[in-house]
């Protein structure tokens, strides 16, 4: 299996995973640049897995469907470009010999879903739409911020060596505002070194892992002593001791910082 971060609009990726024959996409925003890595490496795309409604990740979803024949799944609570599978939590996908587990996680938006293999070349894997970037999370459109902390708590109990698939490239711009919230944290420093270093070769920051995410995230830290003083120190009234005001206080920070 090959798993490739296809580059879209400013910031997108569109995750395309392949066996050398099949493929399936993940939220392909744009069909364009799917179509033209199909085109060159003579793939069949077989599904697309959609995360959420926002139209950077279904643009490209009647092109592809049409073009190809591909079967679209995607949450059932969402408006997406039909037909397509509705899926909500607990159900199950499976593509190219794999199954894929499907989670609700709402916070984002508020039908989002994520997809988790247990074992693809003998490692899990997951597409997690906008819900968890490398050292941050998705803003919440529509969601609230006990969801999503619910949401990120259930993707952090994943296996630490799952690879998490996110589909922003916003890691560089995250990492700093984790500095800024945890600025002792040398597992964050010596991280950020190495996505700067990445990204001045033109090289994504992706995939991560969940077991890296809970070291430098701030989102899936909101327990730790540091990350929720830090947060009362930016909003006096958040509680340190309730990991949602905490969260909530970390969102409102992030929204804000420059």
């Amino acid at each position: 299996m090959k798993l490739i971060p296809l580059p879209a609009f400013q910031d997108n990726y569109l995750w395309l995973l392949h066996d050398g024959q099949r493929a399936l996409v993940v939220d392909p925003g744009d069909a364009g640049p799917v179509q033209a890595h199909l085109a060159e490496h003579g793939l069949q795309l077989t599904a697309i897995l959609v995360t959420h409604h926002h139209p950077d990740h279904v643009g490209g979803v009647d092109t592809l469907r049409d073009a190809t024949g591909a079967a679209v799944f995607g949450p059932a609570r969402e408006r997406i470009p039909q037909p397509y599978a509705h899926l909500n939590e607990g159900d199950e996908v499976d593509v190219l010999g794999l199954r894929f587990h499907v989670f609700d996680v709402p916070g984002h938006t508020a039908g989002h879903i994520a997809y988790y293999c247990s074992s693809v070349e003998g490692a899990p894997l997951l597409f997690c739409g906008d819900t968890l970037f490398s050292g941050g999370c998705g803003r919440l459109f529509e969601g609230t911020p006990p969801q999503m902390l619910a949401s990120l708590d259930k993707l952090a109990a994943l296996p630490g060596n799952t690879r998490v698939c996110c589909t922003h490239e916003y890691t560089l711009g995250n990492l700093k505002f984790a500095t800024a919230v945890e600025p002792g944290n040398t597992q964050l420093i010596h991280y950020r070194q190495q996505c700067e270093e990445r990204r001045s070769r033109g090289e994504p920051t992706l995939p991560s892992t969940i077991a890296l995410e809970n070291s430098i995230n701030p989102f899936l830290r909101t327990r730790q002593p540091a990350v929720a003083q830090a947060a009362r120190a930016h909003d006096p009234a958040a509680d340190p001791a309730d990991p949602v005001a905490v969260f909530a206080a970390l969102r409102q920070w992030k929204n804000e910082f420059r």
